[in-house]
């Protein structure tokens, strides 16, 4: 990755003053999704920080997932495999195979869910997000998919270092880089 990506990165990221009677800041990384050069960044990035695991499909959870991960994917040349969140309202016909997942930085828990046909016994997952703040997607989806998980990439790494070392989290900025 090229300090430019990051550069970029840190410059289109803004946090949101929730307004009086808060002290919670919320992330806006909506900057990332309008800038070319960062789309275009994105996925080379986060599939060079695994390079030695060769992952042969990337996972990634609801939603931010789902644009971050393709890009991943295409960088890698293999496919995808949406992890949806449980309880939206839509029907997937397909069995799947869920996984709760523990309290977030929200205080909520869900589960998430993968096609049960999809990510094979011979696979080598990825799991690819914009966000790990407590790495409770990440060891959701590390035992949903067992031992084919290599690990998750991720744009911002805030977890504590045992919890990314245990989780295999690797990143491209971590919260400091963003801190208000």
């Amino acid at each position: 990755m090229t300090d430019d990506l990051r550069d970029l990165l840190r410059s289109t990221f803004r946090w949101t003053d929730l307004g009086p009677g808060t002290d919670y800041m919320v992330s806006d990384r909506s900057g990332w999704w309008r800038d070319p050069r960062i789309l275009n960044g994105l996925g080379p990035a986060l599939a060079g920080l695994f390079p030695a695991e060769r992952p042969t499909v990337v996972v990634s959870p609801e939603v931010t997932g789902f644009m971050v991960g393709p890009l991943v994917a295409r960088a890698l040349g293999v496919g995808f495999v949406e992890a949806y969140r449980a309880g939206a309202r839509r029907a997937i016909a397909e069995p799947m195979i869920w996984a709760d997942v523990p309290a977030d930085h929200r205080g909520e828990t869900q589960r998430l869910g993968i096609r049960r046909n999809l990510v094979g016994d011979s696979d080598r997952a990825l799991v690819v997000d914009d966000w790990a703040a407590t790495g409770a997607q990440a060891r959701g989806l590390r035992d949903l998919l067992g031992a084919t998980y290599v690990g998750t990439a991720v744009i911002v790494d805030e977890c504590p270092p045992e919890i990314s070392a245990e989780l295999a989290i690797r990143s491209l900025l971590t919260g400091t880089d963003l801190d208000p």
